[in-house]
C-alpha cells in the first residue's frame, strides 16, 4: 500500500508539471523566465509569463514528486513513512477540492488513504512481531 501511495504521489506531481509545460503551453514562456522579466512582475496583476511559471515550475508538482520519491525511498528501506505526511496531503487535498472542485483530487486522496492504511498495517505488524519474540 505504501509503495502504491508513493507511486500515485509521484505520478500526480510529475503529471501536473509535465502537462502544464506541454499541454497548457507554459514552456513557451521559458525565455521570459530565464531573462529576468519576472523579477519585477507584480503578483497581484500577474503577467501571462508569471502565471505560466507558477502553473508549472513553481507549482506543487515538483515538491510533490519529491515527497512521493521520498515515500518510495523509505519503503524500499523498510522504513514506515511518518503519518504526518499522509495527514498533511489529505488535508491539503480536501482544501484544494473545496476551492477548485474540477481537479483530479481523488488521486491524491486515494494516495493519502493508502499511505495511512499502509503505515498503520506496517506498524501493527512490527508490534505483533515484537510481542511474539
Amino acid at each position: 500500500m505504501i509503495k502504491w501511495a508513493g507511486r500515485l504521489i509521484v505520478f500526480f506531481g510529475a503529471a501536473h508539471t509535465l502537462l502544464a509545460l506541454t499541454m497548457e503551453g507554459a514552456a513557451r514562456h521559458a525565455g521570459a523566465w530565464f531573462s529576468g522579466e519576472l523579477w519585477g512582475d507584480d503578483l497581484s496583476s500577474m503577467s501571462d509569463d508569471n502565471s505560466a511559471y507558477w502553473l508549472s515550475l513553481a507549482s506543487f508538482g515538483i515538491p510533490l514528486t519529491m515527497v512521493g520519491l521520498t515515500v518510495l525511498w523509505l519503503d524500499r528501506r523498510g522504513i514506515v513513512p511518518p503519518p504526518f505526511i499522509a495527514w498533511t496531503l489529505a488535508i491539503w487535498t480536501v482544501v484544494g477540492a473545496a476551492v477548485l472542485l474540477v481537479t483530479p483530487w481523488p488521486i491524491m486522496l486515494l494516495a493519502s488513504v493508502l499511505l495511512l492504511v499502509g503505515a498503520r498495517r506496517a506498524n501493527h505488524r512490527e508490534k505483533s512481531a515484537e510481542i511474539s519474540r
